[in-house]
Parts: C-alpha cells; sequence; structure tokens
C-alpha cells in the first residue's frame, strides 16, 4: 500500500497534542468512563457466528469470546435492511424514516444534529472512525471525478469525530478510493473494470466490484487488512500519548459485504466458500482487537462490542450449495423485510459492569445505542437529540424489569413491531430477491403480511387475513408514526 499507519499514527499523536483543556477536566470528573470500541461488520448474516448457530460453517472463535464474556442479544435489529438507513440509526439514534436517504447527494446527517459521536467527545472522549461512512458528503458534483483538492465536508469530522480514516461507500462501489479526515488521499484518476467470480452463485455474490474510476495502487482485497492495521496503531498510539483520555473507536468494516476476497491465510479456513472464508478473516480481526487491549491493559475499561449492519446477500442456492445458513432459521436476507434482512448478531463485552455469558431477548435497535452510550457516560440526551433511542444498559446488565424497555419499533418505513407481532405493509420481498435471485421470484400482488414471530420466527404462516383487527391495529400505530415525522420537517 502507499499509504501507511504511520501517517495516521503522526496525525493521532498532533490531535492528541492538541485535545483541550475543558475535554481533560470534563473526563476526570466522570467515574472512570471506559473506553469504547464498535465493531460494525458489513452484511454478516445472523446464523454465521457460531454463538448463534450451532450448526455455522462458519468458525467465529473471537466473537463467540466476547459473547461468552459479556452479552447476547437474541432479538437486535438494525432500523433498515441495508447500509444506509442502518448507519443513520446508528450515528443519529432516530429512524432513517425520519429523513431521506439520497446519500450520494448530500451529507444525511444535518450539521446541527447531535450524533453519536459528538455526545462522546462533549464528554471528553477522543472520536476515531475507521472503515465505511456511506452517509454522505455536501458539495460533490461528480464522485468519479473527485478532487483531492477541496475538502470533502459534511463527513464523520464534520459530525462528531476527530480523526477519520477510511471510504466514503462501499467496496463494490466505485470510485475506489481512501479519506483521511476530509481530504481523497490519491484521486481516483484510473479506471478498473467489472470483476466477478467465475464460481459465484449470483451476479452480485463472489468477488463482485463494478466497474468505475480507482486511485492508483488501490487494492480491494488490502482495505480490511488495511483498516485492521488502523485500528491496531490507534489503540496503540492511544495508549501511549493519552492514557488518561477516553476514546471511542468505531471500527465499520467493509467485511464481509461483498467483495468478497478472503486473503491467502484465510482461504479454506470454512466450510462456506470464499464468503465464509472471508467472514473468518473478518472474525480474525475482531480478535486482533481484543488481544491488542489486553497487551495495552485496556481490557477491564473498555466495553467492547461487535455486530453487523443488516443481514448478508445469501440465496438460498447458496444454502443448497455449501449447506450453511448465513440467516440461520430467519427468512430472508439483505434489502427484504423479513428478519433475515434486519435481525442481526449482537454481542457486548464489559468486564465487571455486563455479567457473563448473559443473553437476553429483549427487543433493541441500533437507535437504542446514543440513549445507552449516554446513559453509560452519565447524561441523558437533550431534547431533539435520539428521537427513538431508548436506554437499553438495564438489559445489557442483566437486570430483571417490569416492563419492556422497548415495545414497538419501526423498520424503514413499512415494517412495524409490537411485542410479538410483526407487520409488513406490502410484500417482504426486496429488490436483491427480486432481480438477482437464480430462480425467478414472482412478483406477488400482497396487500401485507403479518405475523406472530413468538410461534412463527420463520416468518412462514402469513396472517393478514386470519387476523383483520391485528392488522388494523398495526396498521394504525404505522401511520400514526408516519404522521408524527411527517411533523417533523425532513432536511
Amino acid at each position: 500500500m502507499t499509504h501507511q499507519p504511520i501517517v495516521w499514527c503522526t496525525f493521532l499523536f498532533l490531535t492528541f497534542a492538541c485535545t483541550s483543556k475543558n475535554q481533560e477536566e470534563t473526563a476526570s470528573d466522570e467515574a472512570s468512563p471506559p473506553n469504547i470500541v464498535f465493531i460494525f461488520a458489513d452484511d454478516m448474516g445472523y446464523g454465521d457466528p457460531g454463538c448463534y448457530n450451532a450448526q455455522s460453517k462458519i468458525p467465529t472463535p473471537n466473537i463467540d469470546k466476547i459473547a461468552a464474556g459479556g452479552v447476547r442479544l437474541t432479538d437486535a435489529h438494525a432500523p433498515g435492511a441495508w447500509c444506509v438507513p442502518s448507519r443513520y440509526g446508528l450515528m443519529t439514534g432516530r429512524y432513517p424514516a425520519r429523513t431521506r436517504l439520497n446519500w450520494q447527494e448530500r451529507a444525511l446527517i444535518d450539521p446541527d444534529r447531535l450524533t453519536l459521536a459528538a455526545m462522546l467527545k462533549q464528554h471528553g472522549y477522543y472520536t476515531a472512525m475507521i472503515g465505511k461512512w456511506h452517509l454522505g458528503f455536501d458539495g460533490v458534483a461528480d464522485w468519479q471525478n473527485i478532487s483531492c483538492d477541496k475538502p470533502l465536508r459534511g463527513g464523520p469530522v464534520d459530525r462528531g469525530f476527530d480523526a477519520f480514516f477510511g471510504m466514503y461507500a462501499s467496496l463494490d462501489i466505485p470510485p475506489y478510493f481512501y479519506i483521511e479526515n476530509d481530504r481523497c488521499l490519491a484521486a481516483p484518476t484510473e479506471t478498473i473494470d467489472d470483476h466477478q467470480s467465475k464460481d459465484a452463485t449470483t451476479t452480485i455474490s463472489g468477488a463482485f466490484w463494478r466497474k468505475g474510476k480507482i486511485a492508483p495502487g488501490f487494492q480491494h482485497a488490502e482495505v480490511l487488512p488495511t483498516f485492521t492495521n488502523k485500528a491496531l496503531a490507534f489503540l496503540q498510539e492511544h495508549q501511549q500519548k493519552r492514557t488518561d483520555q477516553p476514546f471511542f473507536l468505531y471500527l465499520a468494516l467493509t467485511a464481509p459485504h461483498t467483495p468478497w476476497l478472503p486473503t491467502e491465510p484465510f482461504e479454506g479456513k470454512s466450510q462456506a466458500g470464499d464468503y465464509g472464508d472471508f467472514t473468518v478473516q473478518v472474525d480474525h480481526t475482531v480478535g486482533e482487537i481484543t488481544q491488542t487491549l489486553e497487551k495495552l491493559g485496556l481490557t477491564d475499561n473498555t466495553l467492547l462490542i461487535f455486530t453487523s449492519d443488516n443481514g448478508p446477500v445469501w440465496f438460498e442456492e447458496d444454502v443448497e450449495k455449501y449447506d450453511h445458513r448465513s440467516t440461520d432459521v430467519l427468512r430472508g436476507m439483505k434489502v427484504d423485510l423479513w428478519e433475515g434482512g434486519h435481525r442481526i448478531p449482537f454481542v457486548a463485552q464489559w468486564p465487571g459492569k455486563i455479567p457473563e455469558g448473559t443473553v437476553r431477548s429483549d427487543l433493541f435497535c441500533f437507535t437504542d445505542i446514543m440513549a445507552t452510550f449516554a446513559a453509560i457516560v452519565g447524561d441523558t440526551l437533550p431534547a431533539g437529540a435520539g428521537e427513538d433511542s431508548y436506554n437499553q444498559l438495564a438489559v445489557w446488565q442483566n437486570q430483571t424489569l417490569t416492563q419492556p424497555i422497548r415495545e414497538a419499533l419501526l423498520i424503514e418505513e413499512r415494517v412495524f413491531r409490537l411485542g410479538n407481532w410483526k407487520y409488513i405493509e406490502g410484500s417482504g420481498a426486496g429488490v436483491l430477491t427480486k432481480k438477482y435471485s437464480p430462480t425467478p421470484v414472482a412478483e406477488k400482488d400482497v396487500p401485507g403480511e403479518l405475523y406472530n414471530l413468538q410461534e412463527d420466527l420463520s416468518e412462514q404462516h402469513n396472517l393478514y387475513e386470519e387476523f383483520p383487527e391485528q392488522v388494523k391495529v398495526m396498521q394504525q400505530r404505522l401511520q400514526q408514526y408516519t404522521k408524527e415525522n411527517d411533523q417533523s420537517p425532513l432536511p
């Protein structure tokens, strides 16, 4: 690679040296706030980690270790079944249905909106992001001819992060280049053709990426190792230079999202093809992070979270080919509104604060991270921030509750969850399933779908016609929420 970790380390040193006295005083006033490491996989299925699926064909010992040492949530959800809405909900604590997701045209997060990173920064945290942003930038008229001469506004460093190294979108969406803080490191001046594996199940599986512009020297297969090395360098540099300041590291991986490109040490390490091997490599990254935290003596005062942004790209043909169910018993995959599209693995470890081996089935959404982190630093969210965020710390700490913290959930604009009832307005089939499945998926004129997830987690029995009164209740609640959203101006 042309850009080595030393560049990142040097930048961090300079930034740490300039940290304000106000932040130091804020941090010292709090009762040892924990460091926070949030590892965000891209397109990993609910049934991939062994701690969720005993029949998984993919070994994930490091993810499983976090689950054993802390809490594993079995009813955790992304607020959307694809990358952008999921990340918007995480960063803002509000449902993505509250905004327009035209991420290629603008920065999706309003400059006046409190973000997860900005909230932690107010409490003395040094905030760093490494990886995939995918929430847009302002003022880019032509992404294929991006220039390094001008700053990219509206990105991580304008929305609460002290430092950023990563990419603007997914690893199969051109142009392909790295960004450091608010500048591209090398402009994408060259061109790369479409790419695909010869034995891929579908045209969007395997080592797939789209043709377009690419920076000189950029290699798709080196992205995951690069992000891993940047994260390790950050941890080491922080420990050496600023051990008294808590940090928030948001490591947003581009894997195991396509292209599936496991490096040589991980080839053949699973029984689920390139996808499985690439997932093993993701688990190895998790292991490198945990081992570095241990070596640096940071484990005991670090909240470590691993999860995925949404479901996988894993067709029924993949299940048959590898005898591996990436979503376990769940129906559907990425973009589908069935559970396989948005129910995700979520494990967290915080020694002495989260009891080991905790398993909870409480309803949880990424939007809840913001209020939960606020509680951890001894604060509550101000009015107008994190509108859809619920403090779930009591759940993570395995406390007995007299009533659910979260009773309802909105996923994108067409899914409403109320207790064990789930309503989908129209069909749950997403565009990937309908357009790219090797087996043609017939379009059905379905007014809606209703499931009782306690009795039918696999969503095989549509109760829409059988329970019209429940359908009416769900529709009214969904419409009520939409009406409430309409009262909040969309940016």
